[in-house]
């Protein structure tokens, strides 16, 4: 079962999901592992969004700080399902990365009011596109574990009756271990023959997205895990389809961006060579799908 089924990022209602809390005035940029993990008995009150997710029965406890970038920080987590990577989004507002138009090109939003204040980027608006960027991810999640590609489990849904209750977290499996989280491709130490093995599984991680008709739009290795010898695609809250006008240009570079980041391992192809390889696996058989249970 496909999440576009029940969240299409290019036809969307915002009059449909949750009212969003506003009690914020000042945006909320990264949290402290602190001030995750205060205990209720100490008398400090926990974060809210940390406070909703376990109310929930979302979450159990926050472990670790595991890595922070421009748009958001991943903290290694417990849940009832097992050990979880729990991303939390800046505001947009605190972000270092807000130019977020190239991607969302060629959207529908039946919402005119939700339309208007996303263009405007005002105070609503700033908090109608959080929401969008976190739904449109555990939809595409879920859209692509269930095809069978490479990327974590998602771990609230795939209803988005079910995850319009996280934002702005998300709750995935986590790649690897508590103890040893999965390390990013760019990170990672490969020999020759791994090297070339993670190669040919980027280039078909990239072939299985385009044939579902989707572009990364931020695909290199540094937005790649290597875990038992298998590379696994992260970060999909870009991810476009070909309804955007900057679609090809979106592929082109990722193939380019792909390509680069792999010289540091030995491998040296160039971006157009990369991309017809791409074009020519998307035309094979793809992954087998895996089942979705109610």
């Amino acid at each position: 079962m496909s999440a576009r089924h029940h969240w299409d990022e290019d036809d969307r209602d915002f009059s449909a999901v949750q009212t969003i809390r506003r009690k914020r005035t000042k945006p909320q940029g990264r949290r402290r592992l602190a001030d995750l993990t205060n205990d209720d008995e100490s008398g400090d009150d926990r974060d809210d969004l940390i406070r909703r997710l376990t109310d929930l029965g979302l979450l159990t406890e926050v472990v670790a700080e595991l890595k922070s970038g421009k748009e958001a920080t991943a903290y290694v987590a417990r849940t009832p399902k097992g050990t979880a990577l729990l991303k939390i989004y800046r505001d947009l507002a605190a972000r270092s990365f807000k130019n977020d138009a190239v991607y969302r090109e060629g959207q529908v939003i039946l919402d005119e009011r939700a339309k208007r204040a996303m263009d405007s980027r005002s105070r609503r608006g700033l908090e109608f596109l959080q929401q969008d960027w976190v739904m449109a991810e555990y939809a595409r999640l879920w859209h692509l574990w269930s095809a069978g590609l490479s990327v974590p489990e998602p771990l609230v849904g795939p209803t988005p009756f079910e995850y319009s209750a996280t934002p702005p977290a998300v709750l995935m499996r986590l790649i690897g271990t508590e103890d040893h989280p999965a390390p990013r491709l760019s990170e990672a130490r490969l020999t020759p023959d791994e090297a070339r093995t993670a190669w040919a599984q980027a280039v078909q991680g990239m072939a299985d997205l385009l044939r579902l008709g989707y572009a990364h739009g931020d695909y290199s290795t540094y937005n790649l895990l290597w875990w038992e010898n298998t590379v696994i695609m992260i970060d999909f809250p870009q991810l476009t389809t070909r309804q955007n006008p900057n679609f090809r240009d979106l592929l082109r570079r990722d193939a380019e961006s792909l390509a680069v980041s792999f010289r540091r391992h030995g491998i040296h192809e160039s971006g157009e060579t990369t991309l017809r390889e791409v074009q020519r696996r998307a035309l094979g058989p793809g992954p087998e799908p895996r089942m979705v249970l109610p």
